[in-house]
């Protein structure tokens, strides 16, 4: 691995830094949440058809820069360092590369282009709030997370030649704007039980003001499909709940109707798998830079603030605090570097011999990551004194990202049981990491 970055990634991560620090600072963080979209529209065409971003990992074949995982995961600790609100994680980490792995030439040519120039947003849609598990990055994805026949799934059913699917789904990111739904459902029944990877256009034209997206609405919107944007702790990671009733849909991949290939629902576990080392590398990336911005705002807050005439962060005891989180933010940058190498490496076939990156790192920088985030945060909060203890202060942007990106793709000890699992730790050990997780208690 050569840890020394490129000119063309510094380049990347410097022209990011530079546009976010001019139009995107806490005021205007606070502003775009609070739009319909939960987003500034004007921002993200300018990140999107200036530098390409939601286009940076896709190949240039399909409209993209032509970048990997690498050059993602340093956009993403750029955007992470400024709390952006955006489709950026949605579209490029989750329903690009699903659509790049497993749509038929025409549905490439006809989506990737759009998404990569920002002229379409996309999202990976998954019942039950199970986003962790469908990307394999919590435990196995092979079972019956999509639904497997149980109410509160999302079930499939081919109907004249194509297929309508009905059910619900929860905290889909990005999901109330989306154009592009990845949707998995099970399909099959009991007898051919399996999930499947479908896609539905939902055009922004059928949304009302309010971010939801009425059945059939003036013909506009797709029908059977209800957006609404769902209220949470952390207002710049937007989430979504949607209803499909009976609502029209396109398998992914070249297979249609029943007559899918026999081995479909193996390539979609692992393309979700794939999916998910990617997002996970990205992920953990945006948290390091949301832990560095914090650290920077309080080492700044401490060298002002006095107590005792004299400044607090010349205070031994709060210099030694700091330290500590520098050093385990460090650690956790590191990390999530090396998981976005190895992803890269993975999708290159140059990881090794079987082509696949190092097991668990990613899961293992995504846990890494998130717990530094939220110590960062913590003591970011304790740090300001009485002013940062208010919901209105900037430190609490940091804080409810660190606690809704947890409970989102976590928890953290089960990301480190199955970083542990596919690393083969703890093989033949009584059920291994994941039975234990499984009874462990947070404390």
């Amino acid at each position: 691995m050569d840890a020394a970055f490129t000119e063309e990634q510094h380049e990347i991560r410097r022209t990011l830094r530079e546009l976010l620090l001019k139009r995107c600072g806490p005021d205007s963080v606070k502003a775009a949440v609070r739009t319909p979209e939960g987003y500034d529209r004007e921002l993200w065409g300018e990140l999107a058809g200036r530098l390409g971003l939601p286009g940076l990992a896709l190949p240039a074949a399909y409209g993209g820069v032509g970048c990997g995982p690498t050059e993602l995961a340093l956009a993403c600790e750029e955007t992470g360092r400024a709390v952006l609100p955006s489709p950026l994680i949605a579209t490029a980490a989750l329903a690009a590369p699903l659509i790049l792995a497993l749509g038929s030439a025409r549905q490439r040519a006809g989506l990737l282009p759009a998404l990569a120039g920002g002229e379409l947003t996309g999202t990976l849609v998954v019942p039950g709030g199970q986003l962790a598990t469908a990307l394999a990055l919590t435990g196995p994805n092979d079972g019956d997370w999509a639904g497997g026949g149980r109410a509160g799934g999302i079930q499939a059913r081919p109907v004249d030649g194509g297929w309508r699917l009905y059910g619900e789904a929860g905290q889909v990111l990005a999901g109330h704007t989306a154009e592009v739904l990845v949707v998995a459902a099970h399909a099959g029944g009991f007898t051919r039980s399996r999930t499947l990877l479908f896609v539905v256009r939902a055009e922004s034209a059928g949304k009302a003001a309010g971010g939801a997206c009425e059945p059939g609405a003036g013909g506009a919107g797709v029908p059977g499909l209800l957006r609404t944007r769902q209220t949470v702790l952390d207002e710049t990671r937007a989430q979504a709940r949607l209803e499909l009733r009976e609502v029209p849909a396109e398998l992914l991949g070249e297979g249609e109707g029943e007559g899918e290939a026999a081995g479909a629902e193996s390539a979609v576990t692992a393309a979700l798998a794939a999916t998910g080392v990617v997002a996970a590398a990205a992920l953990a990336a945006e948290a390091v830079g949301a832990a560095d911005a914090a650290l920077a705002r309080t080492v700044a807050h401490v060298k002002e603030r006095e107590q005792f005439g004299r400044p607090i962060g010349s205070f031994q005891a709060v210099q030694h605090r700091l330290a500590d989180l520098y050093v385990r933010l460090q650690a956790a940058r590191s990390a999530a570097y090396y998981a976005a190498w190895s992803a890269g490496a993975a999708a290159a076939g140059t990881a090794g011999p079987d082509g696949v990156g190092e097991p668990g790192a990613a899961a293992l920088a995504l846990a890494q990551a998130l717990e530094t985030l939220r110590a960062v945060a913590a003591e970011a909060v304790q740090l300001h004194g009485g002013i940062g203890f208010t919901w209105e202060h900037e430190a609490h942007l940091y804080f409810k990202r660190a606690a809704c990106d947890e409970l989102l793709l976590g928890p953290v000890h089960r990301l480190r049981a199955r970083a542990a699992e596919e690393a083969g730790l703890f093989a033949g050990a009584g059920g291994g990491p994941a039975a234990l997780a499984s009874e462990a208690v947070d404390v």
